[in-house]
């Protein structure tokens, strides 16, 4: 009897891969690192310094175990900034992730090498898709000017409320001939205020006035030079074409 015949079999293919996905928990002086397959299979982990031997030692250690072509980073803008730009000079595809809520930290525990585990992982599966900030373009440079801006109007106001609270308990002929003045003009007429060496409440008071009236102006003259280092680092690398104006309101918004 003839036998029937067999369905054809589909043609099974064999994919073969040593890419391997690095994941990063980054911190001040050690970075945690964690290598896993493209099956999502933890390989190895390993701490390094935030040195720039200790980012080279990273990079050949993790090209140890396969092809290297992506990697997530916690923290891209601050503490993983320089491995960021290390890990873009070697060629890597560098994905910025976003820490654990504190539920599924719990969940499943909490050490350095599970979060870097679970950055790898974020990568793998698609979950992380943000690209790294660069920490080297004009976005950075603004950042960061805008970051020492910021501190220094902060220190400002902190100075200009005590200097108004001295000046309401001053001696009252010191206190009349600076009243009513705007604070722009208030913060001269004390930075001039002719003192001594203070030997009573009076005296103390005039001296106070122009020490933080100094300061504050000193403070005035470091926000004007960020200010003129802001327009400068946008009119260097604003793009000259109409989406000029877009590129300087994102450029701000990101930093």
């Amino acid at each position: 009897m003839p036998s029937l015949p067999q369905p054809a079999q589909p043609h099974q293919h064999t994919i073969t891969t040593d890419e391997v996905v690095l994941g990063v928990d980054t911190h001040k002086d050690l970075h945690v690192a964690a290598v896993i397959t493209t099956m999502g299979a933890a390989v190895a982990s390993r701490s390094f310094p935030t040195t720039v031997a200790g980012y080279h030692q990273l990079v050949a250690w993790a090209r140890t175990f396969g092809t290297l072509r992506r990697a997530g980073v916690e923290c891209t803008g601050s503490y993983g900034a320089a491995l960021t730009r290390q890990l873009r000079a070697a060629g890597v595809n560098l994905i910025e992730v976003n820490q654990p809520d504190k539920a599924t930290r719990r969940r499943r525990g909490k050490t350095d090498t599970i979060d870097a585990q679970a950055a790898a992982q974020a990568v793998l599966s698609g979950r992380a898709t943000a690209t790294a900030k660069t920490g080297d373009g004009p976005v950075a440079m603004l950042r960061m000017f805008k970051l020492a801006k910021g501190s220094a109007i902060k220190s400002r106001t902190q100075a200009i409320n005590p200097l108004k609270a001295v000046l309401v308990a001053a001696d009252p002929a010191l206190r009349d001939s600076l009243s009513g003045l705007s604070t722009p003009i208030l913060i001269r007429q004390c930075a001039q205020l002719p003192v001594g060496a203070p030997n009573d409440a009076a005296s103390a008071a005039a001296w106070t006035l122009r020490l933080l009236a100094r300061r504050i102006r000193q403070l005035t003259d470091e926000v004007t030079d960020l200010n003129q280092q802001i327009t400068h680092a946008v009119n260097l690398h604003t793009p000259s074409c109409s989406s000029g104006q877009a590129w300087v309101q994102t450029a701000q918004r990101r930093c």
